[in-house]
């Protein structure tokens, strides 16, 4: 081993303390200078119905999107490619935080339309569970793209108590993986299961996501932040997805 990696090693087997502090995580990582508020929901579809589930979400999802009566936007629409499999995965973002959700919520409950479409689509689900997301201030904010891109959904579930340290390690980290704009975006958990994060990554392909990790190893500073988070986590999960033809991210 070389020097710099021995002493990588040696300083993943500690956990820095944080210092105590009187505001809650969502405000100290959260971004500021936006009150957006995001759900993640994944949909796990009978095998058949896979097919049938798409054509159905997209004819009626983008209406929503579209409506500048619900303040909601499609953020992302996949299907995962690796990894569970017939899941759907979708990202809304809610500008205004909270009161924008409920005013969503209290508006589709009217909504005849997509009452009939969660009757059909509840058909064709074996489950389903969401999240409330907040993004972390120093990732970027999801903007639409053109394609075509795979997408790696990287969850981790972390060691309660232990957000800040990840925030402060990632907001030094990604620095070295913004080189070929994979970052999309970075999120943790607000209602759910928490003390869960979410990254976001786009590539061409898996030969070029490879390619792109391996050369931030190259870089001197990326396995020290590395190291120094992996004590943080509990469980971790990759995901590679395929977009749907709605997604804004392609």
């Amino acid at each position: 081993y070389s020097r710099d990696a021995e002493g990588s090693w040696f300083r993943s087997l500690f956990v820095h303390k944080v210092d105590p502090r009187k505001d809650a995580h969502s405000n100290l990582l959260s971004k500021k200078e936006t009150s957006n508020l995001y759900k993640i929901q994944f949909h796990n579809v009978k095998p058949e119905c896979l097919e049938a589930y798409n054509k159905l979400t997209e004819e009626v999802l983008p209406k929503l999107h579209s409506d500048p009566d619900y303040p909601c936007d499609l953020v992302g629409n996949w299907n995962t490619w690796y990894g569970e499999q017939d899941q759907a995965v979708h990202l809304w973002r809610f500008s205004g935080g909270y009161p924008a959700l409920m005013d969503c919520m209290s508006k589709l409950r009217q909504n005849k339309e997509y009452l009939d479409f969660r009757k059909e689509r509840s058909r064709m689900l074996l489950s389903r569970r969401n999240q409330l997301l907040l993004e972390f201030s120093f990732w970027n904010e999801p903007q639409p793209r053109q394609g075509p891109n795979i997408y790696e959904l990287r969850t981790y579930k972390l060691k309660p108590g232990t957000m800040i340290e990840w925030g402060n390690n990632w907001a030094r980290a990604i620095k070295y993986r913004q080189e070929n704009q994979e970052a999309v975006g970075g999120f943790f958990s607000q209602i759910g299961e928490l003390y869960v994060v979410h990254h976001l990554w786009a590539y061409r392909d898996l030969q070029s996501r490879e390619e792109t990790r391996n050369a931030a190893w190259r870089k001197r500073g990326w396995d020290e932040n590395f190291s120094y988070t992996v004590p943080l986590i509990r469980t971790m999960e990759s995901r590679i997805m395929i977009p749907l033809k709605i997604s804004p991210l392609q």
